[in-house]
């Protein structure tokens, strides 16, 4: 059975029909009914009762933001997992995450991506709306792509801006939308493109980039002619509805080999 972590965010509802059984971290409340909320200082207990209900796979999904732990509050099952999860505090994203996987696998349960419990999130390769990229935004998603290597390898985000071949905005601990938002009103004129990808070497079974429509509304606004994503390493949320944003507003999706 697969049991559903799900955070904050349109993702969760997407893998919710998959799952068997639905947890949130306390202060991480999802849009999508749960069986069970956990605490942080409890996880020993909660992996356990997983088990008990008979889960064998858990799937992240949805943005979780850190707790702080209450040392008077770890119980008894978590006590051997307090320096581990204690550590996590210190790290970047992806190392605490890697933390609390390494913790559900000691378990016997296995992480599935979100991808994975529901496939159709990832889309078909290419161009899929009526724009296409023109020379200037295949430049732009070269230097796109080579400035996110430095970027996420660093774990500082998974998204950015090119124009005119220059990285003009980069997405770190605010997320997407405050990036975009803050180009808005840009002082050198339309065009560019927003790009999306994995981080180098990051753990694609959770925390793999998502775009939807929104996303697309927030790059015309910010007077961008389009989005450029990984092929296979960024999830669409609905992705006919945004195909569908994306030629009404005439921007370009294109999903990058």
């Amino acid at each position: 059975m697969l049991a559903l972590i799900a955070g904050q965010g349109a993702l969760p509802s997407y893998i919710a029909p998959h799952a068997g059984l639905i947890a949130e971290l306390k202060g991480n409340a999802p849009n999508v009914p749960t069986d069970l909320t956990f605490r942080l200082e409890h996880l020993g207990s909660f992996i356990t009762t997983l088990r008990e209900k008979g889960a064998t796979e858990v799937c992240f999904a949805g943005a979780v933001r850190r707790p702080t732990i209450d040392p008077n509050q770890i119980d008894a099952a978590t006590r051997p997992l307090a320096k581990r999860l204690q550590a996590t505090f210190t790290k970047g994203d992806d190392a605490a995450l890697q933390t609390v996987l390494d913790i559900f696998e000691d378990a016997g349960l296995t992480i599935k991506g979100a991808h994975e419990a529901a496939p159709d999130l990832l889309p078909p390769t290419g161009v899929l709306t009526i724009e296409h990229p023109d020379t200037m935004a295949r430049t732009n998603a070269k230097r796109a792509n080579d400035a996110l290597q430095i970027i996420g390898a660093a774990d500082i985000g998974q998204g950015c801006v090119a124009a005119n071949g220059q990285i003009i905005a980069v997405e770190a601990a605010l997320g997407t939308d405050w990036m975009l938002q803050s180009l808005t009103d840009r002082i050198d004129g339309p065009g560019g493109l927003f790009y999306k990808a994995p981080k180098p070497g990051q753990d694609r079974r959770v925390d793999l980039p998502t775009i939807g429509p929104d996303t697309v509304k927030a790059v015309a606004a910010a007077n961008l002619h389009g989005i450029a994503i990984e092929a296979s390493g960024v999830m669409v949320l609905d992705l006919e509805a945004t195909i569908a944003e994306a030629n009404r507003l005439k921007r370009f999706l294109w999903v990058k080999d």
